[in-house]
């Protein structure tokens, strides 16, 4: 062989062979996205397996606290209160009755729609579990339960809040925090569920026997009262807790209607101008809602010392001034917040208990008591909201030919906490935007005014400064950073309590000094609180009263209440008499000459 075809033959057979071309056909599947999502519960799996293999004496201890961490979080949940004041061990060591029912029925269903009804149990009772404790912080802050219907917008008012008092920062956590709490206990329970249901499936006999026995336990505690430091042993609180949400939403929507025919009725819907208030035509008439201003403050052995003796140290320097005062109890429509539903309720003569009556009110045609002084024609009508920051639609309800709000005031100092401005600088703004102008020819005037000094948390706290001193505000610099940061009245009931006091005393002081600074011979001022404070400053077993007292110069002012025997001076007897403060517009209307002439729609 040559040469010449030795190297042909040898790059022949260097030379590699094609490629055969592919075989038409259907090629293998590819893997389902289900089964590529299930590589990291597959590989977790194995590695356990492999732990539990390597080290059974400690596999069975963890599987074992497991199931009994799973077994307390559902029982917990079952028995849980809703309320802060229940919240003690022994209201958590109890045989809950849906806990039997549930075992007996997990015994009996194959494994499919076992697994799935444990799922959907575990994701009711994480959802019942968060009823619950809505209620529980409903009832500590507001003295009421959370209502599934009307409520939900009032978490924006919570944020707003938490926002103003605390700062942008700790609100964020705070969300956060909840958020993953919720997700937690939905998560947990449904997991809790699954896995009691599967220990219930693997040993069936030893769970009839057990299911059989808790039954009969329950039984027989619930037959005799069986208790454990005064609460029963034998509880349903779960099954409860849905049966009153049921009827709160049926209420609820029953309410609705039946309270748009309430609302339709207007003792003094159809009296003409002239004849409302005639007694008080001429005269300087200022309402005023302390904000937070409850019984406690008066009666409480905490905070009453230092409120009572403020009182009673404004009605003397009143006094000298020539201001006499009386005063009497109102019961408020709500507690611990919403002070939109007391300043409703105050105005319209309507009990406005809920966010939905507030809604229908504010829509309708139902006089308000501001609203009837503007109707007389007789008296411009002028608003100081210094917790307004927002547009404000009410005013035309209200009867307000103008309203200032936070950003008109020119205050140029530090909030204190939630509350916007001090509430003496609100009244030294009102004397010079408001009160020091002459109304327009012929006619007197009519203000409200908010004042929120008083807020919660109550901490910071303004002081008292020279009249004179104010300016813009910014003299309150100093005494705010010398404060109490928030937190301090947060989670201690006294520091709440003593706190909470001088907030009253401090606004108390601001209002009637500026009465005797710069009131006349024809004002005439009308001051109450809108609600109690929350639980943690008023108790857990509080009346929702507030106190109210009308201040005037002119004797014949207060001779027109004479009958309602009310206490004299700005601190009300404890014996002194207790209306709805739903009542007053109507009493206050009449005792002033108001005529009735009812409206019906």
């Amino acid at each position: 062989m040559s040469t010449r075809e030795s190297a042909a033959a040898e790059a022949e057979e260097a030379e590699p062979e094609a490629s055969p071309e592919p075989i038409p056909g259907p090629q293998p599947a590819r893997r389902p996205w289900t089964a590529r999502l299930r590589r990291p519960w597959t590989a977790w799996s194995t590695w356990t397996g492999r732990w539990r293999a390597e080290h059974p004496a400690g596999a069975q201890a963890l599987s074992a606290t497991v199931t009994v961490v799973a077994a307390m979080l559902v029982v917990a949940a079952l028995v849980m209160p809703s309320s802060v004041a229940d919240l003690h061990p022994s209201r958590f060591l109890r045989i809950p009755a849906e806990a039997v029912i549930g075992a007996a029925v997990m015994i009996a269903l194959p494994r499919r729609p076992r697994v799935a009804l444990a799922v959907v149990s575990g994701v009711a009772l994480a959802a019942m579990a968060m009823l619950n404790l809505l209620d529980a912080g409903f009832n500590q802050y507001l003295g009421r339960g959370f209502n599934v219907v009307l409520d939900w917008s009032l978490f924006g008012d919570a944020e707003s809040y938490l926002e103003d008092s605390y700062g942008r920062t700790a609100t964020l956590v705070a969300v956060a925090g909840v958020i993953v709490l919720v997700l937690s206990v939905f998560v947990l329970l449904a997991l809790s569920m699954v896995r009691l249901s599967n220990l219930l499936a693997r040993h069936p006999a030893t769970a009839t026997r057990g299911t059989l026995v808790a039954g009969v336990v329950w039984i027989t505690c619930s037959s005799l009262g069986l208790q454990l430091s005064g609460v029963p042993l034998a509880a349903d609180s779960t099954a409860n807790a849905l049966k009153d949400q049921v009827h709160r939403i049926s209420n609820t929507l029953k309410d609705e209607a039946e309270f748009r025919k309430v609302a339709r009725v207007d003792a003094f819907g159809n009296t003409p101008g002239s004849q409302l208030v005639p007694d008080l035509r001429g005269k300087d008439m200022v309402f005023t809602f302390i904000e937070s201003y409850g019984r406690s403050a008066v009666e409480d052995p905490i905070m009453a010392p230092g409120v009572d003796a403020t009182l009673d140290a404004r009605t003397k320097a009143l006094a000298k001034a020539g201001f006499h005062a009386k005063s009497g109890w109102l019961t408020s429509a709500t507690y611990g917040g919403s002070s939109w539903l007391g300043h409703s309720t105050t105005m319209s003569g309507l009990w406005i208990s809920n966010q939905q009556r507030y809604r229908t009110v504010m829509a309708s045609d139902h006089m308000s008591l501001t609203d009837a002084f503007k109707k007389t024609g007789a008296f411009d009508t002028v608003g100081v909201m210094p917790g307004v920051q927002k547009a404000w639609p009410e005013q035309k309800w209200y009867g307000l030919d103008k309203v200032y709000n936070a950003f008109q005031l020119g205050y140029k100092g530090p909030k204190f906490s939630w509350s916007t401005m001090p509430d003496q600088y609100t009244l030294q703004q009102f004397q010079d935007r408001v009160h020091s102008k002459q109304p327009a020819a012929g006619k007197s005037r009519m203000s409200l005014l908010i004042l929120t000094s008083s807020h919660t948390p109550w901490a910071p706290i303004p002081k008292m400064v020279g009249w004179d001193q104010l300016g813009d505000g910014s003299i309150f610099n100093g005494i705010e950073k010398a404060g109490h940061p928030s937190s301090y009245t947060l989670t201690d009931d006294t520091h709440t309590k003593e706190e909470y006091g001088k907030s009253v005393q401090y606004t108390v002081t601001a209002l009637t000094e500026w009465l005797e600074r710069y009131g006349t011979k024809d004002t005439v001022l009308v001051f109450l609180g809108d609600h109690q404070p929350n639980a943690h400053a008023s108790g857990n077993h509080a009346s929702r009263d507030v106190p109210v007292s009308i201040v005037a110069k002119d004797p014949t002012v207060l001779d027109k209440i004479a009958g309602w025997g009310w206490t004299d001076g700005l601190r009300p007897a404890h014996t002194a008499p207790v209306w709805k403060m739903s009542a007053f517009r109507d009493r206050f209307l009449s005792a002033f000459g108001s005529t009735p002439h009812p409206k019906k729609n």
